[in-house]
């Protein structure tokens, strides 16, 4: 069987300029983001909501920042919900972060008033920071706790 001398193997490698310069693009949002958070003029819960979308890498920091930075609120048309629903929302974080016998259901009727609201994205926000707040209320010297029993069974397997 005859071979081809004249083709030569092509080795698929990323192109280093798009590499660089989304690195660089990454690392600009990062710097506007820190400055979010260093900025005291800006609120509290903002610059929370901020600094969570930092560490997790969160696909909508971009538009955090942007809006921040605009002196926009976070929350998306958050003027326009009602404060009965701020109320009942912020209850229902509360249920599902007690884990108790009730958080399947207010999780439910949690999902069904996003799925049913005018707002769902301003409402399902709402929701996330209500019940990330909450739980790292109720739960911040039990997690640490858990953390610690799953380190020292692996520390101390042998």
């Amino acid at each position: 069987m005859a071979s081809h001398s004249s083709a030569s193997v092509r080795e698929h490698t990323p192109h280093p300029t798009r590499t660089t310069r989304t690195a660089t693009i990454i690392d600009a949002l990062k710097l506007r983001a820190q400055a979010v958070l260093n900025d005291k003029s800006i609120d509290a819960q903002t610059r929370a909501i901020i600094r969570c979308a930092l560490k997790t890498n969160d696909p909508w920091l971009a538009e955090l920042v942007r809006r921040a930075d605009a002196g926009e609120d976070v929350f998306e048309n958050r003027q326009s919900l009602e404060s009965d629903e701020h109320e009942n929302i912020a209850a229902l974080a509360e249920i599902i972060c007690r884990a108790g016998d009730e958080t399947a259901a207010a999780l439910f009727v949690l999902m069904g008033r996003i799925q049913n609201s005018t707002h769902p994205e301003a409402l399902a926000n709402m929701g996330k920071h209500l019940a990330f707040t909450r739980c790292g209320e109720l739960n911040f010297c039990g997690m640490v706790d858990a953390q610690i029993a799953v380190l020292e069974s692996e520390l101390l397997r042998e």
